[in-house]
């Protein structure tokens, strides 16, 4: 019986095993997060591989002769459509994902197998969109076309008997019989193997929890934010002296810290997750105050894991160096009805600037809610100094909401 060429061969099986293996990664890479970065960037060379290797089989394909169809009829046409869309597949899985990245808001450089850069394709932002759609859209029909054209070759196989299966085989071997359409299976494992362990889910006890909602870290703002004390003065009421020491506050779980950065036209938001702070102010007194919060810089995420793989790198916040950010305060000053301005320094990625976070209390006794704002100017902490950050803004906002309660 004749046989496809050996290029075709080798080419048909290989690429049926990395697309196993992009299946099988595939399906988690959405909940990994950050922590599937690295994944993300293998998944993406793969892809070009495939891309690559799908354009030269098609080469081959016509350059090479193929055997003739065995089969006609209905059963023939099915078989040829599944064909044309395995090749569909091949070619617009990776021409979509490579279109997914080109307009991610954040350009994520690529390098195929960290070796070679991959240019981003000329698209406008807007159709980031469908591009994301349409690679969901075909991964989800390539894998219906494997499915059949695999059914298709054991129905020729087992139940026909014809031999149709050894034209993809360099020779009649059983063992090649066996062992190569193992390498589909070996794909498929070894893309579930190399997934990252699953993150435990860590519970949180209350006093912990109390500390990360702190807030005021990140309300800092930038150093350059115009002087309006002189405003704030003439606002300030008299007030007696405090009696005895300013109260200490536990921030409760729920509150949250944001920010957000310009880029393109666009925004781009996040948080941290995790950080701690001690808070000391009497409301009455804000010269009292006596702030500091910490901030894990590995916490950051804007729900994108391909940008927040690119965070703890040195482009960003280099969290290898520097874990943890800190503001620190001590004094505060009422700039208007329950308002509040606090100037303190802020630590991050090894330089230390002025900031100053501006604040709001709501309630009495107790029990206070507070949200603020404040804006920092990433540029004096080198933050997005790579080639991925020529479009973002030169400032971050930052605003933040909390409930505290007063210590007894």
């Amino acid at each position: 019986m004749p046989r496809y060429s050996l290029a075709a061969i080798i080419l048909h099986w290989a690429i049926a095993a990395l697309l196993a293996f992009q299946i099988s990664v595939g399906w988690a890479l959405e909940d990994l997060g950050a922590r599937g970065f690295a994944l993300y960037q293998l998944h993406k060379s793969v892809g070009i591989a495939i891309l690559a290797l799908t354009l030269l089989r098609i080469v081959i394909r016509y350059w090479k002769p193929r055997p003739a169809k065995l089969e006609g009829g209905w059963q023939g046409a099915l078989a040829s459509t599944v064909h044309g869309g395995l090749y569909a597949f091949m070619l617009g899985a990776p021409l979509t994902g490579w279109a997914l990245v080109s307009t991610a808001k954040v350009k994520v450089p690529t390098l195929i197998f960290g070796i070679i850069p991959l240019p981003h394709l000329p698209l406008p932002a807007s159709a980031h969109g469908l591009a994301e759609g349409g690679h969901g859209l075909i991964a989800w029909m390539g894998i219906a076309l494997v499915l059949l054209h695999v059914a298709g070759a054991l129905r020729h196989h087992v139940l026909m008997r014809d031999g149709l299966i050894w034209r993809m085989i360099p020779n009649r071997s059983t063992a090649l019989l066996i062992g190569l359409p193992a390498l589909i299976l070996l794909g498929f494992a070894l893309g579930r193997v190399i997934l990252p362990v699953a993150a435990p889910v860590e519970t949180a006890p209350a006093e912990q929890l109390e500390a990360p909602e702190p807030v005021a870290p990140e309300a800092s703002t930038n150093a350059t934010e115009p002087d309006n004390s002189t405003v704030a003065n003439e606002t300030v009421a008299q007030v007696e002296e405090p009696i005895g020491p300013p109260p200490a506050w536990t921030v409760q779980p729920g509150g949250k810290i944001g920010f957000a950065v310009g880029n393109d036209g666009q925004t781009i938001s996040g948080s941290f997750a995790k950080w701690t702070a001690a808070i000391v102010m009497d409301p009455d007194h804000p010269e009292t105050a006596d702030i500091r919060v910490s901030i894990d810089m590995a916490s950051a995420s804007v729900g994108d894991a391909y940008q927040d793989g690119m965070l703890p790198g040195d482009e960003f916040f280099a969290v290898a160096a520097h874990p943890t950010a800190t503001f620190t305060a001590k004094g505060a000053e009422k700039t208007g009805p329950n308002a509040y301005r606090a100037s303190g320094r802020l630590s991050l990625k090894g330089v230390s600037k002025p900031q100053t976070i501006r604040f709001t209390l709501s309630g009495d006794g107790a029990t206070r809610k507070v949200t603020g704002t404040a804006t920092i100017a990433r540029a004096a902490f080198d933050v997005g100094n790579g080639d991925s950050s020529g479009s973002l803004a030169p400032n971050v906002a930052v605003t933040f909401a909390f409930t505290a309660k007063r210590k007894p």
